[in-house]
């Protein structure tokens, strides 16, 4: 499959990931805390500058798979993993081109919402137009994001 969209939507537990990766996003972004929690521990995560991008106005920062791993903690990265069908290894750096996106989609002022009021955001027509971004030329700053789920949706 080379429609990068359709993997990203087949990633939902009826797809070759066997699991629901926005289901698993939307449980980051929206768990206990909301998007104010989850910026906080990657604040202290030591990931400060690159979050604050995130929800600010100007580009986003990149963060390596690794250093966004360690931020989230160990617990947090193996329940993801479990819930999105993904290894470890593939979902850090699924996780580490996408949040930043997500992140900056669910802050559009600059400010980051108090409590829950992400609930109900439909991270999975987030991460759909993601996919469509990254698949819309080699220069896109998401192109990164299309080589790595380009291999999730088998040969063919």
């Amino acid at each position: 499959m080379n429609d990068l969209a359709g993997m990203l939507g087949g990633l939902d537990g009826s797809g070759a990931g066997g699991g629901d990766l926005a289901g698993a996003i939307s449980g980051l972004v929206g768990g206990h805390g909301g998007l104010e929690g989850l910026v906080g521990q990657l604040t202290r995560g030591g990931l400060g500058d690159a979050v604050n991008s995130w929800v600010g106005t100007g580009p986003n920062q990149h963060v390596a798979p690794e250093h966004l791993g360690a931020a989230l903690g160990q617990d947090k990265v193996n329940a993801l993993a479990k819930q999105s069908g993904l290894p470890v290894e593939t979902l850090l750096p699924i996780l580490a081109s996408a949040l930043p996106h997500i992140v900056d989609a669910l802050t559009p002022n600059g400010q980051v919402p108090s409590g829950n009021a992400t609930a109900g955001v439909d991270i999975g027509g987030i991460l759909q137009g993601l996919g469509e971004a990254a698949t819309s030329g080699a220069n896109s700053p998401l192109a990164q994001l299309g080589n790595l789920l380009g291999g999730l949706g088998g040969k063919g």
